[in-house]
């Protein structure tokens, strides 16, 4: 028997590796396994840390070694198949073991002060059942109590604190009332509910032969092989949630968990009460606009198998389930999935690790997959499934350009797209607005000297919000007061320049005034509830024209939609990331799929300056699947991504030098003993040389083989470190970076 046992932990640092620590005696008849929480000392702090294995081995003496201060848990928080997911994504996205554990722990669990545990879960309130005298009497004494009781009454499930304030407001004074008349029962939940009612009976799923044979294809080759990736390319508005309900039905047949993912908070509510009321199954939701107590509540749920589905947002793939049987990943193209800062995991190609690790399909679905996964589907590592059409033959909208060039705008809309949102609107039907940009302008200037609102702290001008007379960087934060006077040359000529989304709606609601026009984006979202408010105005069709920005173009379905407008195309067609197009090809694409969705047929109006562009032409002409194949074999020819494998390498700092000469010095170390083959670009500065008051220099490292690039990296990564101009830096190592901004 050794004289002392070795942990070996992961604790949450910037450096790459694992520590070692001392069980002591009075722990030793502890449970220790890979996986638990541990308190551990570390310099001056006290800091929770993952047990990644116990030895009786260590590099350094045992005399030189802290000795763990407690193990608060009986148990593993994160089971094996967690911990072999966790340690992939550390040693291929080159990030710190201890971080990555951080990052995939409920908030909730990052403290030792909670145990790992049951939750007491989120207050449900239920209407107990009343005599129809007592109701009458509680109608005429008590109007409120009434009004809420018989709100409780129509969800007979219970309904939430959450869905509570959304329906109603002060309820908290009768709901006492109610309670103490024994009318009202109250309860804790053990899951966070998104859709406040569950169906009495289920709703039945009823596919179309294109569907069904979708959906019998992907469940018999996992009949045959439970190790597979399904790419569903589905045209907007073709079904794919009805795919996902039949599958996932199978799976819950087979007591089988079902994990889906979805690239925005705000399709959450959408898709948890279709699942609902057609699976009638326990459902747990998973983003950030909860707290961290419904967050855990959630998690737990899912971790100990009584949650049977699981929708979520990006960091969903780190939730535990015991029971996986099936990943879906929504729109799977989109760039939400990737993480922008710290741990730059894309959970996308995480989920697809995953499934291959747990032995369970996964189910990629967009109407606009990206170029990553239709090479892989041409490369037959996927199987690709297509739904061409929309249920009972609906057509899909048709496109046209408006040429802008030498018509008059009124605030960036032309009198063609006015004209047609007036006929559109005389026929009954319902308008959606485009314009990926908010705020009213995005500068304003000087008509005396040119003079440009430009952000002191980056190089970017700043955004012109009228209804705060505000001007805000949208890249740091930072807000000034409108000035009132040229700050150059004290000229009052100061004109705003471009549109916004806030300056569509003004112009609308002018042009419009008996409709109400709803403006869907960051600014007029940010208060709790005020999404799904304005979600539900416009499911309704309370909200006559809508608009918005990409918050609106992701899986939204509107039926009355009838005309969608993109008011402003040009912006990416001329971008130097390699990436614009395929990304302005899907919005247009997602876009225009919110128009002709229901009975009514669907128009979609393009305004441009560049009606010619090859985009443009081959979107309008030959549809989203041409112009792919196009894109992609451009992308072989010039040795890009998915052809070739990137990394990137970013460091900022205060002065410029700094910044460049830490990536020169890196240059130097890859160039050293290489024996790959291998391509460097830098160090070059960023799109964005200086933001938030820090300069930005990026070096790009491509290969045709990822292994070893990696390989590389990972050698090379200490000796990164040691460079003495890092001292001066901030630096980051992007794996697969989905833009060079």
């Amino acid at each position: 028997m050794p004289d002392y046992y070795v942990l070996k932990i992961a604790v949450p640092s910037p450096v790459y590796g694992l520590f070692d620590y001392l069980l002591p005696t009075e722990l030793a008849h502890h449970p220790v396994l890979p996986g638990m929480r541990v308190l551990v000392p570390f310099g001056r702090q006290r800091l929770t840390g993952i047990i990644i294995e116990q030895t009786n081995q260590s590099a350094l003496p045992s005399g030189k070694l802290k000795a763990v201060l407690s193990l608060p848990d009986k148990t593993a928080i994160f089971p094996a198949h967690m911990m072999q997911l966790l340690q992939w994504a550390a040693n291929y996205y080159l990030y710190p073991p201890g971080e990555v554990m951080q990052a995939a722990l409920p908030v909730y669990l990052r403290q030792l002060k909670h145990a790992f545990s049951a939750p007491e879960g989120e207050p449900v309130w239920s209407a107990n059942p009343a005599d129809k005298a007592t109701l009458q009497q509680l109608q005429k004494r008590a109007p409120k109590q009434y009004q809420l009781y018989q709100l409780l009454a129509r969800h007979t499930q219970g309904i939430s604190r959450q869905t509570l304030n959304q329906q109603t407001s002060n309820w908290r004074q009768a709901m006492q009332a109610l309670l103490e008349k024994h009318l009202v029962n109250k309860t804790r939940h053990t899951f966070c509910w998104q859709a406040p009612v569950l169906a009495q009976t289920p709703t039945t799923l009823k596919l179309n032969p294109q569907q069904q044979k979708v959906v019998s294809a992907i469940n018999d080759r996992h009949e045959m092989d439970n190790r597979n990736i399904h790419c569903l390319f589905g045209i907007t508005g073709s079904g794919k949630t009805e795919v996902y309900l039949a599958l996932s039905q199978h799976m819950l047949a087979q007591k089988r968990q079902i994990l889906i993912l979805v690239p925005e908070i705000s399709l959450t509510p959408q898709l948890t009460r279709r699942f609902a009321e057609h699976l009638q199954t326990p459902i747990a939701v998973l983003h950030s606009g909860l707290n961290d107590n419904q967050r855990y509540t959630a998690w737990y749920a899912a971790s100990t198998g009584k949650a049977h589905v699981v929708i979520g947002t990006r960091s969903s793939i780190f939730t535990p389930m015991p029971e996986l049987g099936m990943i879906i990943v929504d729109e799977e193209h989109d760039g939400s999935y990737k993480q922008q800062d710290g741990f730059r995991y894309n959970a996308r190609d995480l989920s697809i690790v995953r499934a291959r690790q747990q032995h369970c399909p996964v189910i990629l679905g967009s109407a606009t997959p990206s170029l990553e996964t239709l090479h892989n589907i041409n490369e037959q590592r996927y199987q690709g499934h297509y739904l061409r059409q929309r249920p009972n033959q609906r057509p899909l909208p048709s496109i046209q350009l408006i040429n802008l060039c030498n018509q008059p705008l009124h605030e960036g809309l032309s009198d063609a797209l006015l004209a047609s949102i007036k006929q559109h609107i005389k026929q009954q039907g319902q308008v959606l607005l485009f314009i990926n940009r908010r705020g009213f302008a995005p500068l304003l200037l000087c008509h005396h000297c040119g003079w440009t609102t430009q952000c002191p702290r980056c190089d970017a001008n700043m955004t012109y919000h009228k209804k705060h007379q505000r001007l805000l960087c949208h890249h740091c934060g930072i807000q000034r007061p409108v000035p009132v006077k040229c700050t150059n040359c004290g000229s009052s000529e100061i004109i705003a320049m471009g549109s916004g989304t806030e300056r569509i709606e003004n112009v609308l609601q002018t042009s419009f005034p008996q409709l109400q026009v709803s403006r869907i984006d960051r600014d007029t979202t940010r208060n709790k509830g005020k999404l799904a408010e304005k979600l539900q105005q416009a499911h309704s069709g309370e909200s006559a024209i809508l608009v918005g920005t990409q918050m609106l173009a992701k899986g939204h379905d509107f039926p009355g939609v009838t005309l969608v407008a993109i008011v402003d195309s040009d912006q990416a067609l001329y971008s130097t990331d390699f990436r614009a197009a395929e990304h302005l090809a899907q919005l247009i694409t997602q876009v225009s799929g919110r128009a002709g969705r229901a009975d009514k047929p669907g128009e979609v109006l393009i305004q441009t300056h560049h009606p010619e562009h090859p985009l443009l032409q081959t979107l309008l002409h030959q549809g989203y699947e041409k112009f792919a194949t196009s894109a992609l074999a451009e992308r072989k020819a010039t040795g890009l991504p998915p052809c070739t494998h990137l990394i990137l390498i970013r460091s900022d700092a205060i002065y410029r030098d700094d910044a460049r000469q830490f990536l020169s010095d890196a240059v130097a170390q890859f160039k050293t003993g290489n024996n790959i083959q291998l391509d460097i670009f830098g160090p070059l500065p960023a799109p964005m040389e200086r933001r938030a008051g820090r300069y930005r220099y990026q070096l790009m490292l491509q290969a045709r083989e990822r292994k070893p690039l990696h390989q590389l990296l990972s050698y090379r990564l200490p000796l990164l470190r040691k460079i003495k101009s890092a001292r001066k830096v901030r630096w980051s190592i992007d794996v697969d970076p989905y833009d060079t901004f």
